[in-house]
């Protein structure tokens, strides 16, 4: 676990530097008008639903290629020498001829598409064909992200999706915002953002000399085509599952309330999504971990990485939320952000929840997804899509935005519940314990504390008071009561070098 530790710390920071370069954007998207440009509610709504339009077509395309890569990477590694490893070869040219699939489809549908949301969301339609160079490099990407995941190699992945995009995103941002370029060619130049961190990313595998397009069929492809085949067949079926049910919302709200609320929906779910950083950071670099632990058939560690992650990513999660919670309300008031992003307050709440649900039931779709029984998340995909369409749909058209979110709780909920029953009785694997019951209360007691201290503080006072009061009670009540084993060795690795420091000075 030290090694998924570490690269996991490493990850989280950048990635919430990212989030940092993210809140930045946010901020400039959503603030009140000054003299300078201004982006309306749904110019913001646009740029959501272009990452919900390309996850979509991205995971269209992929055709399920993604996950072999990380799953049978450890097999080619251990016959064929790193010059003939053709798996990214077979995969690139894969994603490729799904994506032409995509653009065609994309040709034939637009008619449909167009008669959906030219009434409420008329700015889609203005810019339908630009959201597919969008999705092309969000695919190209995301193929060598997870070569990156297979060779334990995630940190400048992680970088590049989490930081560098945003880095990118708030450059074009701020030449909007000194009217430097027009919205429209701002969102002609940010369809190519990802395509530009692909082509950084694909140039430093190179030079590194660990990616490589060999053409012939290696011995290993032709010994597991078979397995590949059947195994990217039922991957691609959940990928398009879990792609749906993730961003369904954003295109009901488009078609029934327009694209100024799922700007409101867009900035409750980033401040949600901060909870998620760390669980994100850490599948990425546990998947070849995993992968190589189950065709060892090393059930102990892989138990052990499971438990470990559910504590680990539970405390984290309340950790986030309960700061987050205590202070959004303050901040988006100090930050002069417009009176109607206000409407999302109960959707951050009711989604925060949802995600420290997700992080708390741990790595259990890596574990499942790197196994012999990876047929399975396909299964519970389609029970999470037969609950999650109709309710978001129903929901949402009779309750707006609040109804999405209470259908994400149920959907998700049930979901990672049926996860959690097949490692319980499949594997006799049950990572809670009394200590994950402490950390809730303790969480919730230290929050309510923290609100007390600081209710009657406004502005940037009330928001440290209230930030320092939580994380530092927090934080000490872990090692007080051990809650987790990794903070009693953080802890002692800090010891070591603070004690190496004073030696060598």
């Amino acid at each position: 676990m030290g090694s998924i530790r570490k690269q996991t710390i490493i990850s989280s920071l950048l990635v919430y530097f990212g989030f940092f370069i993210g809140a930045i954007n946010i901020f400039f998207y959503t603030k009140i008008g000054t003299q300078h440009g201004v982006f309306t509610a749904e110019q913001f709504g646009l740029t959501r639903i272009f990452f919900d339009y390309a996850q979509n077509m991205y995971a269209f395309s992929s055709l399920g290629v993604i996950p072999i890569i990380y799953k049978f990477y450890p097999y080619y590694k251990d016959n064929l020498a790193v010059h003939e490893i053709d798996l990214m070869s077979w995969a690139m040219v894969t994603a490729l001829f799904g994506f032409l699939l995509i653009l065609i489809a994309g040709f034939y549908f637009e008619p449909l598409f167009v008669n959906q949301f030219s009434v409420r969301s008329k700015l889609i339609v203005d810019y339908y064909y630009w959201m597919f160079p969008f999705a092309m490099g969000m695919l190209f990407f995301s193929v060598i992200e997870g070569f990156c995941w297979g060779i334990q190699k995630t940190v400048i992945s992680n970088f590049l999706k989490e930081t560098g995009l945003r880095i990118f995103t708030l450059g074009l941002i701020l030449l909007f915002y000194f009217k430097i370029i027009s919205f429209d060619l701002f969102i002609k130049i940010f369809a190519f953002l990802y395509l530009a961190i692909f082509f950084i990313l694909a140039i430093y595998l190179y030079q590194t000399r660990r990616l490589h397009f060999p053409f012939k069929l290696s011995r290993v492809t032709k010994k597991f085509k078979k397995k590949i085949l059947a195994m990217q067949a039922l991957i691609f079926g959940g990928t398009l599952i879990a792609s749906i049910a993730a961003t369904v919302d954003s295109f009901i709200i488009a078609k029934f309330m327009g694209l100024g609320v799922v700007a409101v929906f867009g900035l409750a779910q980033y401040a949600a999504n901060l909870v998620q950083v760390p669980q994100r950071s850490i599948q990425s670099i546990s998947a070849g971990v995993l992968s190589r632990a189950w065709k060892d058939k090393n059930l102990i560690e892989i138990e052990r990485i499971y438990k470990r992650s559910c504590i680990n990513l539970l405390l984290i999660s309340l950790f986030i939320f309960g700061n987050l919670w205590l202070n959004v309300y303050q901040g988006l008031q100090v930050l002069n952000i417009q009176k109607e992003y206000e409407g999302g307050m109960a959707v951050i709440f009711i989604l925060g929840i949802v995600r420290i649900i997700d992080a708390g039931t741990g790595l259990n779709n890596m574990v499942i997804n790197t196994s012999t029984y990876w047929r399975f998340d396909f299964y519970s995909g389609v029970i999470l899509l037969a609950l999650r369409l109709p309710l978001t749909y129903f929901l949402i058209k009779n309750y707006g935005i609040i109804g999405s979110a209470f259908a994400e709780l149920a959907a998700f909920g049930l979901y990672n519940f049926i996860r959690f029953e097949f490692l319980r009785r499949k594997f006799n694997m049950q990572p809670f314990n009394a200590k994950t019951v402490y950390a809730i209360f303790l969480a919730v007691g230290i929050y309510a504390f923290s609100y007390l201290l600081g209710r009657e503080l406004s502005g940037w006072t009330g928001i440290l008071v209230r930030t320092i009061s939580f994380s530092t009670l927090f934080s000490c009540s872990i090692f007080y009561w051990k809650i987790t084993p990794d903070a009693a060795q953080i802890f002692v690795q800090i010891q070591e070098r603070f004690k190496k420091s004073n030696f060598i000075h």
